[in-house]
Order: structure tokens, then C-alpha cells, then sequence
């Protein structure tokens, strides 16, 4: 499958930049779109009008954002090549994944040439010959190429090394790839729902935002977008020496994120360059020069990299993808992922301290820490900027002319790259503006500075505090955090989820009033975070975001007038203002994840972990890209491999014998599941053993009222057409885990909740709380105990449960309260109606009382929403 010269099209203005705020009109749909019955939930896909699509209407149950992909016969019968046999290969790989030294890996071959015995021949002799058939496989791939570049300083002229794969024909060996074919997106669309009353417009993939619409709408009408994702940044490879290495990371915003985001199959992240890092000169250092200078090393490297697609962003490229599909590709690059210092060495602003530190927008200096719209940079402008600086009589002209603009004297690179703004292609990444940037140095200290101006007594009791927050699943559980420095972003953004609910009894307007205040503005900034990070975005979302946006922008600058003259705090810092284009990037490049810097973070460790095992610590750049070659390979073939035995497998295994089940969950259905099963109790024993709690209390008695009203209103005819009257010789089934499915009202998936209810889980009492679904409303509620009860022959799953009434609290911190009921006043449930679980934090000032911790993910935050807007 090759490509082929440009066919020829009609004329289009190459200087065209997309207008990435304004989207063009929807497109008209079909009549007979119109004339079909609508149902609640139906989903409508609107296709760009140069796909020649029409628009179609989903049933909700059918409509599926990822394609299904189509069982095939594997297109490679022998994927362990140039291996000789497939058991060569795996001996290869698990030398390859141990990082195993040329001396370990000769030793492994000897042992197994002394030990082989089997119907696979096995023929590697030496660490050698397993070297040079791992750079045989890897020519499969795009493998990395090695430039010399030369950069001009002052009256010398130095040379740098860059490392890269060009750009373009890596992305063309996911185009080649059969797996991936299905996934990949080439038009742009659009989505909404039906509410029963109209469509609700809704983002979640690229495609679905506008930026990637209006880039094909710049396009000739056959060209297809070929949308990158790019991010740079420069880290420590060790955590003791100076070596630094300077990854680039590409990846293909026509995959859907799930793919996309991965960082170890193919279709995910994947290291594409290496760029040089200048050693600092004492005698340049920090001059304006000198760092314009490395300035251009950065670009002028970037460009080795971004060559193929500068050739190919003119006229578009015709290839044949996997599946034998014809099309005109057209590179541009929608996305540039990165922190704000590598932000501003891309758009190539002076930073920090320039007039204008926005690398989007021309916000003052002495104006970011206010929410305010201002003029958006554009490549245009800067461009222009630039040439009218350079046309200057004189150095200084030149230099108070770019300096109005806080613009560097340096061509950018991708300015080459048609229909690419890099003003627009940047992103704000909630990773360090947010989780380390605005939360970790900035207002977490604050609070730590209030909690510490009332005393030791406040620092202890937040302890204490956050040590009785309940555990939750995927959610850090602090013991200590005043004396602890907390650098990891996960970590980070834990914490401010869970501040509100410890720190609510100590910094309390009448002990602390700024502290107070500060709390507030805490708790607008967590449900920004929240409503940034969604999975999901419709119209009602985005204006609830904008919303909190607002407000928090509103009570930061009532904290910063009056916290000023005790703090001394200077809010003027680009984190504070980044955030203030947060909803804007959503609508342009649709949810954050799809340009979150964290995956790209992640793929650090992997480099760090090949230099300190696979390099001799000397020019490590090639050696650690030629190792990270060979895990591509290796895991590309591992897939294959794994393909090609289920493929065999096929006619000899019969799934229903097959599959896998896990003995410890006994009673399941769709909707739940109860597990860890304790044994038969019979009512006797459970009033001797629980005999002292007061939620047991006729608890036989509870159990044949809930039956006798249970089971007639699900049309469950009672035994015998009788009542039940359980005796306290007849048994119960205890069970102390549960999980429960649920649909998010999120991403309208299927999410799971893993429940305990257990008297000594890893040591210590685990009674989780859920969310009940009754006619009237639903309620939160503990469980107490959880069990069957065979009634006619059929198990009924059920659960005691402590029961809590809802009540609202009158504060201004947003929390929602639960008072329990008297702990006698415990009810039955069936299992199936518990809707899914939750968290409730203790309130350490009024026994009984409760907060739902409503920060613990996206579903219940807005669950949690919906029913504060109800109360009102």
C-alpha cells in the first residue's frame, strides 16, 4: 500500500488558518430524518457536508462511539519472523522486557539449549544473533533517523544532534495496520441526544468539537484531516545524575482516546524525536540573546521531525490505508500538548516575565489573576509582527517592538505547517495548571498557611481529619498531610477533592475568616477541576463550567483584595489565567483528556528505565531510541502472536467450558453481584451474634414484612399463595462484597462500584454507603449486612441497611448533608435497587451527621448537583 503524487485540485488559499471559535452551520438534514418517531435518548450524528454523508438518528442502545471490529483471519501466519520459531521469539521478548545484559542473555540461551525438550526447536545461540533479528524485525516500522544540525550564536556557528522518525510516515504505519483501520475517523461530526423535547448537542472524541470540523472545512472536499497530537518536554533520566533527555511524543488524534491514550500498543503515544538540549554557558546565561538562541536550536530541530508533513500540508497525499481504501490525507497538526515553559518555547513568547505571558491570548502581565476576555494571539499576527520587527533601522526598534508583543526574534516552525495555528493548537492541560500549578503551589499552600496560623491543635485535627475520610476505590487515603510535600499530580488533585470535607470544622468564618473564604474559593476551583475533566460535554455542562468558572473567578478576587495586606500574595501568574481558556479548548478540541499532558508524563518512567538498565550512560539518545524500537516491534508481534493462537483455538475450545468464572461471586445478574460468601446463618445465631446492635433488632420480623409486600409488587407469587412467616430456625446466606453496575450519567456508560460490608476488611470495620432507588426519591443509606434468602426456590439478594435522612445544610462550602436515622430503624432492601455507592465523610461537630463526598468522581458529582438544584 503505497502512496502516489497529489491529484490535482481546485484552488485553495494555503494562508487560511480555521476558524477554530465559529463553527459552520449545521447541515440540513434529510426529510425523512424528520419524519421519523423520536425516543428519549436517540442520538443524531451529523456528518461534515464534504463527507457526502446524510445525517442518521441512533436508538441509544445501538449507537456505539467506537466501531465494532470484525472477527478475520490473522493476515500473518507466522508473526515471530525473523525469529525463526515462535518459541525463539519469546525467549527474545523476555530478554528484551527484563533488560537482560548481554552476558544474562547468553547464559538464558545456554540453559535452555541444555534444556530443550518439546516439539518447538529452539535455535538462538547468542546475545549477538538475538540483537541483529530484533533490528531485522523493527524494519517494519518507520525507524529513527540521525541529523546534524547546525545553529549560528553570535560569531560561531554549533552543532547539534536530533533523533526522529519523520512524522509523517510513522503515521502512515498505523494507516497500514488492519487493526487499526476500523477506529480511525476522517470526517469531522457532530453529536447530540434527545431530552424528550429537543437535541442536546454533546462532545467527547475530536472529531466531535470543532476544531477538527473546521479543518476539514478549509480542505478540498476529497481531502481527508490527518491530525496530530504533539508533546515535548525535557526530564531528568536520573534521579541523582544531570543527564536529561527531551522526548517528543506524537500521537493520532483520528483514534479514539481509549487507543489513542495508550502509551504501550500500537495506535498509542509513541516517541517520534529526541531534541538536543543546549548546555548552559555561564557567560550567556539568562541573556536575551543567548536564550533566543536556544529558542532556535529547539525549532530549527523540530523541523527534522515535521519536514514530511510540511511536504505534504501544501497538496495532501493520496494512500492506500488498510482495507484498500484510497485517500487523500492532509497533515496538520490540531493539537500541541505541553506545560506552560514548553508552551511558551512554542509559540515563542518570552514568558513569565514578558508584557503579554499568555501564549494564547494578549492578557497584561499585572491582569491575570482577573477573569477577563482579551485578544487572542493568532500566527497571523505574530508573523507579521516579526517581519515588520525585522524591517526595523535599528536593534533596539526591533527589540521594543517585539517586546510589545513578548515575541522572540526566531522564525517558528510551525508556521511551515499549513492550516496549523499554534496559538490555537495549544491547550490548557489540567495536569500543571491545575493539579501541580493553581491547586499544588498555590492554593494548597494557602491553606496550609491558615491552618497553620490557628495553631498546632488545627494542623493535628486536619490529620485526623483526613485519617477518618473513608477509603475509597482509585482515591489516594492521606493519614498526614500538613507535614508532608506532595509532588505527584494524582496525588495532588486527591487532596483538593478531599479538603472541603476536613477542613470544614476548623477554618470556619468565625475561627479563620479568610481562611474561610479561602475554602469557599477551594470549593469552586474542585467543581471547575470536576466539570474540566468530564468525559463527556454538553451544552448544560460547558454552561455549568462556565458558571463555576465565574464564581470562582468572583470569590478569588474577593480572597486576594482581602488576604493582600497579610499575605503579601501575588496572584498575577499564568496559572491563574490559563484556566480562563479552558471551556474554550473544550469546545475547539472537545474534552481534556484528549490533550492531558498525564499520558504523556507517564511515558518518562519507561525512557528512565531503559537508561539506567540498557546505556552505557554515553550518548544515550540513540541507545535508548534503539531499545525503544524494539519494544514496539516486540509488542506488535507479541499481539500477533496472541491473535494468531486464539484464531487456532477457535475450533478446538468451547467458550461456555472455557470461559473463566470467579468462584467467589455467587448470586450475579446484570445489574449486581454479591461475593465473598461467609455460609449459611440461621436467625437464632444472627440474634446471639449481632443480639447488641440495635440495627438487628426484629430483624426476623423486618425480613417477613419486606418479603410479604416485596414479592407481591414484582408480580411474585408468594409460596403456597401464602404469607411468609420465617422461623428462627430457618437460614439467611451472609455475603460482605458486592459490586453493582451502573450507568454513568456522565459518558452514559457502564460503570462498576465494588461495595464491602465487612466487620474486619484488611483489619479494620468496612461498612460502604450506597444510593437507594425508591418511587418516591432516592436516598443514601450504610450497609449493614448483606445476605440471600431462599424463598420458593429462588435466592433473593437483599441488604440490611442504617438508613440516613437527607437534609441541606446552610453553608456556603457546598456540602450536602445526611443525618442518620436511630440506628433501630434499620430497613431490608433488595440489592437491585441500590443505584450505586457513595462516600459519607463523618461531621466530627454533630454526631450523626454526614457529608457525601460528592468530589469522588464525575457520576455522583453531577448526581449530587441534580439533587441540590431540586432542593431549591
Amino acid at each position: 500500500m503505497q502512496g502516489s503524487p497529489p491529484r490535482q485540485h481546485p484552488p485553495v488559499d494555503h494562508n487560511a488558518i480555521p476558524d477554530f471559535n465559529d463553527a459552520d452551520d449545521c447541515c440540513n438534514e434529510p426529510e425523512h430524518i424528520h419524519n421519523e418517531p423520536r425516543e428519549l435518548d436517540d442520538i443524531r450524528v451529523e456528518h461534515h457536508p464534504h463527507s457526502q454523508l446524510p445525517s442518521t438518528i441512533h436508538r441509544f442502545a445501538e449507537f456505539s462511539r467506537s466501531r465494532s471490529t470484525e472477527e478475520h483471519t490473522p493476515h500473518n501466519n507466522s508473526p515471530w519472523e525473523p525469529f525463526r520459531t515462535w518459541l525463539n521469539f519469546e525467549v527474545a521478548e523476555i530478554a528484551l522486557e527484563a533488560t537482560m545484559t548481554k552476558d544474562q542473555t547468553n547464559r538464558l540461551l545456554d540453559l535452555f539449549h541444555r534444556s530443550a525438550t518439546g516439539n518447538d526447536s529452539f535455535t538462538l545461540h547468542n546475545h549477538d544473533e538475538v540483537r541483529s533479528l530484533w533490528d531485522l524485525a523493527s524494519q517494519r516500522y518507520t525507524r529513527f533517523q540521525h541529523d546534524t544540525l547546525s545553529v549560528p550564536f553570535e560569531k560561531e556557528v554549533y552543532e547539534f544532534d536530533m533523533h526522529y522518525r519523520p512524522l509523517f510516515d510513522w503515521a502512515l504505519d498505523l494507516l497500514r495496520d488492519e487493526r487499526l483501520a476500523p477506529h480511525f475517523v476522517f470526517n469531522a461530526q457532530r453529536l447530540s441526544k434527545f431530552n424528550r423535547e429537543w437535541f442536546v448537542c454533546f462532545i467527547d472524541e475530536l472529531w466531535t468539537a470543532d476544531a477538527f470540523w473546521n479543518a476539514q472545512s478549509q480542505l478540498p472536499p476529497d481531502a481527508k484531516p490527518l491530525a496530530f497530537i504533539l508533546y515535548a518536554d525535557k526530564s531528568k533520566l536520573s534521579s541523582f545524575g544531570t543527564q536529561k533527555g527531551y522526548p517528543i511524543i506524537a500521537r493520532i488524534a483520528n483514534l479514539p482516546v481509549h487507543i489513542r491514550n495508550g502509551n504501550t500498543a500500537l495506535g498509542g503515544g509513541r516517541v517520534v524525536g529526541w531534541l538536543p538540549i543546549v548546555v548552559e554557558d555561564q557567560k550567556h546565561t539568562k541573556k536575551k540573546k543567548y536564550v533566543d538562541f536556544k529558542n532556535a536550536v529547539w525549532h530549527t530541530s523540530f523541523y527534522q521531525l515535521l519536514a514530511s508533513v510540511k511536504k505534504h500540508s501544501k497538496m495532501g497525499y493520496w494512500f492506500e490505508c488498510a482495507g484498500g481504501i484510497q485517500r487523500c490525507l492532509w497533515p496538520l497538526i490540531l493539537i500541541l500538548s505541553a506545560d506552560y515553559e514548553e508552551q511558551c518555547i512554542m509559540a515563542l513568547i518570552r514568558g513569565l516575565k514578558g508584557k503579554f505571558p499568555c501564549p494564547v491570548c494578549l492578557v497584561p502581565q499585572d491582569e491575570q489573576s482577573v477573569l477577563r476576555t482579551h485578544e487572542l494571539r493568532t500566527c497571523h499576527q505574530s508573523k507579521d509582527v516579526l517581519r515588520l520587527a525585522r524591517s526595523m533601522p535599528s536593534e533596539k526598534e526591533k527589540e521594543d517592538h517585539l517586546k510589545a508583543f513578548s515575541l522572540r526574534d526566531v522564525d517558528n516552525v510551525f508556521s511551515k505547517i499549513l492550516y496549523t495555528d499554534v496559538h490555537r493548537a495549544l491547550s490548557v492541560d489540567r495536569l500543571h495548571t491545575n493539579e501541580e500549578g493553581l491547586w499544588g503551589d498555590h492554593l494548597w499552600k494557602e491553606v496550609k498557611y491558615w491552618i497553620s496560623d490557628l495553631g498546632r491543635e488545627a494542623s493535628v485535627k486536619l490529620d485526623e481529619n483526613f485519617d477518618a475520610l473513608p477509603r475509597w476505590p482509585n482515591m489516594t487515603h492521606f493519614s498526614s498531610v500538613i507535614a508532608v510535600d506532595f509532588t505527584d499530580g494524582t496525588v495532588l488533585r486527591h487532596l483538593s477533592k478531599m479538603i472541603i470535607f476536613a477542613a470544614q470544622d476548623i477554618l470556619t468564618s468565625s475561627h479563620c475568616k479568610l481562611g474561610h473564604l479561602l475554602l469557599r474559593c477551594v470549593r469552586y476551583y474542585v467543581e471547575l477541576d470536576i466539570y474540566t475533566s468530564l468525559e463527556v460535554h454538553t451544552e448544560d455542562t460547558i454552561a455549568a463550567g462556565k458558571l463555576a468558572l465565574q464564581k470562582f473567578s468572583e470569590i478569588m478576587g474577593e480572597y486576594i483584595t482581602q488576604s493582600q495586606p497579610e499575605t503579601f500574595k501575588n496572584w498575577n501568574f499564568p496559572k491563574k489565567h490559563l484556566i480562563s481558556h479552558v471551556f474554550n479548548d473544550i469546545l475547539a478540541k472537545s474534552v481534556t483528556h484528549n490533550y492531558n499532558t498525564k499520558p504523556n508524563e507517564k511515558m518518562h518512567g519507561a525512557l528512565r528505565k531503559i537508561y539506567l538498565q540498557r546505556t552505557n550512560f554515553k550518548n544515550v539518545a540513540s541507545q535508548i531510541l534503539h531499545y525503544d524500537e524494539w519494544l514496539l516491534t516486540s509488542t506488535t508481534m507479541r499481539t500477533e502472536l496472541e491473535e494468531l493462537d486464539e484464531y487456532n483455538q477457535q475450533d478446538t475450545c468451547d467458550p461456555k467450558i472455557n470461559a473463566e468464572l470467579d468462584e467467589t461471586m455467587t448470586i450475579t445478574d446484570a445489574h449486581s453481584s454479591l461475593g465473598s460468601k461467609q455460609g449459611n446463618r440461621c436467625f437464632s445465631d444472627i440474634t446471639r451474634m449481632y443480639g447488641t446492635d440495635r440495627a438487628f433488632t426484629d430483624f426476623q420480623m423486618k425480613l417477613n414484612g419486606f418479603l410479604n409486600v416485596f414479592l407481591p409488587q414484582n408480580h411474585i407469587p408468594l409460596p403456597d399463595e401464602r404469607r411468609i412467616h420465617l422461623c428462627a430456625e430457618d437460614t439467611i446466606t451472609e455475603f460482605r462484597f458486592l459490586w453493582v453496575n451502573y450507568e454513568s450519567i456522565v459518558d452514559w456508560r457502564v460503570h462498576r462500584d465494588l461495595l464491602r460490608c465487612n466487620p474486619k476488611f484488611y483489619g479494620s470495620p468496612r461498612y460502604d454507603c450506597v444510593m437507594v432507588k425508591t418511587a418516591d426519591k432516592p436516598f443514601f443509606t450504610r450497609l449493614v449486612y448483606m445476605f440471600t434468602c431462599l424463598i420458593g426456590g429462588t435466592d433473593f439478594p437483599l441488604a440490611l441497611i442504617h438508613p440516613y435522612d437527607v437534609n441541606i445544610a446552610d453553608d456556603d462550602i457546598g456540602l450536602w448533608r445526611v443525618r442518620a436515622k436511630p440506628r433501630s430503624s434499620s430497613e431490608i432492601i433488595s440489592v437491585r435497587s441500590i443505584i450505586w455507592g457513595a462516600a459519607l465523610a463523618n461531621d466530627p461537630e454533630t454526631a450523626g451527621d454526614y457529608f457525601v463526598i460528592h468530589t469522588v468522581d464525575t457520576d455522583i458529582f453531577l448526581r449530587v448537583k441534580a439533587l441540590q438544584a431540586q432542593s431549591v
